[in-house]
């Protein structure tokens, strides 16, 4: 696997902070402030507006958002600059970028706030930020799709007291042929949108409770009146997300699984596709995806976050045990060798080093 140059990735840096940067400075208008609102115990950042509902910002222990919210006078939008920045990644660094319609899905929910309200970027387009995140090529032909899923965990819906607009308003915007879709279970409350090309839009929770939950539709409070999919092994994948850059128009700023995490659940998953021949592409599809992240972990020295992953998943029972080791023997032979050496190189690092890991050694 080829990985980029050190200036294509110092780039990608450079792109990456100035583009939160500007999402900051559009987010938040001059003539608000920011204020430190304590909440269970936790402080968080929230934004004041004359004649405007207060805003959820975020934790007061991120760095980033601190730092912005320190620095807020001072920031400046530099879409023309930023535009050739994401040109240039693409064109002679030869990174993935989502089609235009995904593009510009996710940019219009990044300005509706989404991934400021905690919202993370799941599937396929956020798989494609893994080359700049890992500092690697990866295939195109992993990075095809026909929709963009987003996800949120229930609580954070709940506790942020924000939301982003109405959902319908918001694709509108993208393309008006958007519907909702009703939800098969009958439930009032739609998770998913599509327009007339069939292009859909789907977003997901997690769901550690009863399986009573499983196959209803959850109303998230911050998602502008739409639900989320309930669905298992979801919340290991969205915990802790990190930040990413789409790079789409002058790059947009969201939030995605760590990849280890987008590996392990990727494997888990390709387990419980149905048997159609729709079912078989997508678990095709899981693996692929498992296996180039791996891979990339491996040649990045990153296989040590990749095996604490994985003791984490294998911790949480059999079912999730059952699921990684057959999500393993399904991969093709050459993924399977590589994958399993990645994991290795990572226990064998943890073994070494345990200390360094948060492993208590007697």
């Amino acid at each position: 696997m080829k990985t980029l140059d050190l200036m294509y990735s110092t780039m990608l840096a450079e792109l990456g902070q100035r583009s939160l940067d500007g999402a900051f400075s559009t987010d938040f208008p001059t003539d608000g402030n920011f204020v430190s609102v304590p909440v269970k115990g936790r402080d968080y950042w929230y934004f004041d507006q004359p004649g405007a509902r207060r805003r959820y910002v975020g934790p007061a222990d991120d760095e980033e958002i601190a730092r912005r919210v320190s620095e807020f006078q001072t920031v400046k939008d530099d879409i023309r600059s930023r535009r050739k920045l994401v040109s240039t990644l693409i064109r002679e660094a030869y990174m993935p970028t989502p089609e235009r319609l995904s593009g510009d899905v996710v940019s219009a929910l990044a300005d509706a706030g989404l991934f400021r309200l905690r919202g993370v970027l799941v599937g396929t387009v956020a798989f494609s930020c893994y080359a700049g995140i890992l500092g690697v090529r990866l295939p195109t032909a992993a990075l095809q799709t026909g929709d963009a899923d987003f996800a949120q965990d229930f609580a954070v819906s709940a506790e942020v007291l924000d939301s982003i607009p109405p959902i319908l308003d918001v694709l509108h915007a993208v393309d008006p042929t958007f519907r909702a879709i009703p939800h098969s279970s009958g439930v009032h409350g739609s998770t998913a949108f599509v327009n007339k090309g069939g292009y859909r839009v789907e977003f997901l929770t997690g769901n550690r409770g009863s399986d009573d939950n499983t196959g209803k539709p959850s109303l998230m409070p911050a998602l502008g009146g739409a639900s989320a999919e309930p669905l298992r092994f979801l919340d290991f994948l969205i915990y802790e997300p990190m930040r990413a850059i789409v790079l789409h128009g002058s790059g947009v700023p969201v939030l995605v699984p760590a990849p280890e995490r987008y590996a392990v659940h990727k494997l888990i998953v390709a387990t419980r596709r149905r048997t159609d021949e729709g079912g078989s592409m997508k678990s095709q599809k899981d693996l692929m995806q498992a296996g180039l992240l791996m891979e990339a972990m491996r040649d990045t020295r990153r296989s040590d976050e990749l095996a604490l992953a994985w003791v984490e998943a294998w911790g949480r029972g059999e079912a999730w045990r059952d699921a990684l080791i057959k999500g393993l023997g399904m991969m093709p032979d050459r993924a399977k060798t590589i994958s399993t050496a990645a994991l290795f190189d990572g226990f064998r690092r943890i073994k070494e080093n345990p200390a360094d890991f948060g492993f208590v050694v007697s």
